[in-house]
């Protein structure tokens, strides 16, 4: 099969015919249907520092968001058959550790990343446990069924508690207008924010137009910076600040004005990644303003799933996921996609299996 292989630890990647995977008895193989460009392949296609640290062996196939047709199970597959459309839960657990087995998966001690640690969905084929391959709702787009694995950290983000429901009637700030981002602002009005406000840096043209159109009542510039956000924060909610913070961005400023936005006795969940150390002034940040903070990884699982579904049957809903895809290429075209991001003229990139 055809499929893009990083080999060296240098920037980019290769396409190359490599084996089609081999299927364990609890494993499926998907045929790619759709694929998408997460910030992560950028960063593996780099080689930036992270890229650097975080993959240990090499060649890898990377890649981690898709949609694609089971064509072929192992013999104790029982939940899912030949011809289910799926994505993929990308998270691969052991099952076995204390957070396994107290209901904590998404943080197993023992885990392996799809296109991380594992072969990835930038191929003609993927092999997953069948645990990982989630069955899509019937007559889903193909294109926004790539996104349901970033979908599910937006989800998880605003809902991090599935016994917590602190976003109606709310007002909340999102920081950073990414894809992840984006679709944050999507789901809070789908589960009631009374006022969604997003910050982003007025330069980035494409991510400030799309937060708009996903939903956010306001969409305030970023590079104004902490003293002017903040202030403009308490003006559209009474002087009360945000009820809530999701803080999307993994800019080390934006960190700091989540907690300065935040109205005392209110959440911040945090899914951003800092490149560095951030300091933070933890007595009047958190301690003092008796704030609530989530630390975001993944997806629960598979919680986050089920919620997912239950708003994506709107098609309102659908039609905000597919403005995410700014521009569509074959997958032969990969660098162009990585360019498109890193250039900051796109936001997310789908690719087709054409090689």
């Amino acid at each position: 099969m055809h499929a893009v292989v990083k080999r060296r630890r240098e920037p980019g990647a290769e396409i190359e015919d490599v084996p089609k995977p081999t299927l364990g008895k609890r494993d499926v193989l998907v045929r790619m249907t759709n694929t998408s460009i997460c910030g992560t392949d950028v960063h593996i296609w780099d080689w930036n520092h992270w890229a650097q640290k975080r993959l240990k062996k090499l060649p890898i196939i990377f890649g981690h968001e898709f949609c694609g047709e089971i064509v072929e199970v192992g013999p104790d597959v029982k939940s899912v058959g030949v011809g289910d459309i799926v994505s993929a839960e990308t998270h691969i657990v052991d099952g076995t550790c204390y957070q396994c087995r107290t209901g904590r998966m998404h943080i197993c001690r023992d885990m392996r990343i799809l296109g991380v640690d594992t072969d990835g969905v930038f191929a003609e084929y993927v092999r997953l446990p069948e645990m990982n391959a989630r069955r899509l709702p019937n007559g889903l787009d193909p294109k926004i069924g790539s996104l349901l694995e970033p979908l599910g950290n937006a989800t998880f983000t605003v809902l991090p508690d599935e016994k917590l429901n602190d976003i109606k009637g709310k007002n909340v700030v999102v920081a950073g207008a990414g894809p992840i981002g984006l679709m944050a602002v999507a789901v809070l009005k789908v589960y009631g924010a009374k006022q969604v406000i997003s910050t982003e840096l007025a330069s980035e043209k494409v991510r400030f137009a799309l937060a708009k159109k996903m939903g956010a009542d306001h969409v305030l510039d970023a590079s104004k910076g902490t003293e002017a956000l903040v202030k403009e924060v308490k003006e559209l909610t009474d002087g009360n600040g945000a009820d809530v913070c999701l803080e999307m961005s993994g800019a080390a400023p934006a960190l700091k004005q989540v907690f300065e936005m935040l109205t005392p006795g209110g959440r911040v969940s945090i899914l951003g990644l800092y490149s560095d150390p951030v300091t933070l002034d933890v007595n009047n940040a958190i301690t003092f303003k008796s704030a609530t903070v989530h630390g975001i990884t993944g997806r629960r699982m598979f919680q986050t799933w089920d919620q997912m579904y239950k708003i994506l049957w709107r098609k309102d809903f659908r039609e905000k996921l597919s403005s995410v895809v700014t521009h569509t290429l074959p997958i032969r075209d990969i660098e162009k996609g990585m360019e498109l991001i890193s250039s900051k003229q796109a936001a997310k990139v789908s690719l087709k299996p054409e090689w």
